[in-house]
């Protein structure tokens, strides 16, 4: 079975997010990057079926040079091969021109499964992973945490939680399968799997290397833009309720949610 995985970079989560001086985008001087946690659940799924029914995981990235570090991350996971579509025209394009460029990698590959998280962390868009299937013509199954495969590899089964219940969802290969937390627990990259990382193919592609017109991508061709970037809003500071009994104190509080928050 060949399973491709598409990867995002994103900041991680500790990092203090500055906002830049155009207020459209973040500095990015002091960012520490790694993989996008819902493209580690792709990762961590992909590696399970390979080593089940056997085949080959080739991870997909779109970014700048920077981004082969996420793609070796996902080869020393145990990935097989990776591909980065690094092109300056790319810089500022929304989600739908990031999935066109992922879908033309991808289009000449063989493969079975893709998965992609089922959102970035960073914009929480969640469009890629629709627009890639689109683009490739094949069945999109969204926020999976289950995944079973027939026996005679030809569909898989997917399980989606919808309102406390579970969705049982059927599509034949191949198929695009966007991975919610709940799907798995990625694995640590061993000592072994990074020096065998260093090893792994890894190849680089242009726009044009993909045959696609850099007029459709960056910031002049975003079909959402961005228009401004604001923090949120100051916490104010906490109140200390009073009271000599607990019933003081919960009639104090009932009586600071009326009248000063009026959440009831």
């Amino acid at each position: 079975m060949n399973i491709i995985v598409c990867l995002k970079q994103v900041p991680d989560t500790e990092s203090q997010i500055k906002i830049g001086s155009d207020k459209k985008s973040i500095v990015t001087d002091d960012i520490k990057w790694v993989m996008n946690p819902y493209d580690e659940f792709g990762v961590e799924e992909a590696l399970r079926m390979k080593e089940k029914f056997g085949g080959t995981v080739t991870v997909v990235g779109v970014g700048p040079k920077r981004v082969t570090e996420t793609i070796r991350t996902a080869l020393a996971m145990g990935a097989d091969k990776g591909v980065l579509v690094n092109d300056d025209a790319l810089n500022g394009s929304d989600s739908i021109a990031i999935a066109k460029a992922l879908a033309a990698a991808i289009r000449p590959l063989e493969y079975d499964v893709i998965f992609t998280g089922q959102r970035g962390v960073d914009d929480d868009m969640g469009v890629v992973g629709a627009a890639l299937a689109e683009f490739l013509g094949i069945p999109q199954l969204s926020l999976i945490i289950k995944i079973e495969v027939a026996e005679d590899g030809k569909s898989v089964k997917a399980t989606r939680p919808v309102e406390g219940q579970a969705l049982i969802i059927e599509a034949p290969l191949p198929v695009l399968i966007t991975a919610q937390k709940g799907l798995n627990e990625p694995r640590y990259a061993s000592l072994p799997g990074i020096m065998k990382a260093k090893k792994k193919p890894l190849e680089e592609k242009t726009l044009a290397d993909l045959g696609l017109n850099a007029g459709e991508f960056g910031s002049a061709a975003r079909k959402v833009k961005v228009l401004e970037i604001t923090p949120p809003p100051e916490r104010g500071g906490g109140k200390i309720v009073t009271g000599e009994t607990p019933q003081e104190k919960a009639a104090e509080l009932a009586k600071l949610l009326h009248e000063e928050a009026k959440v009831i």
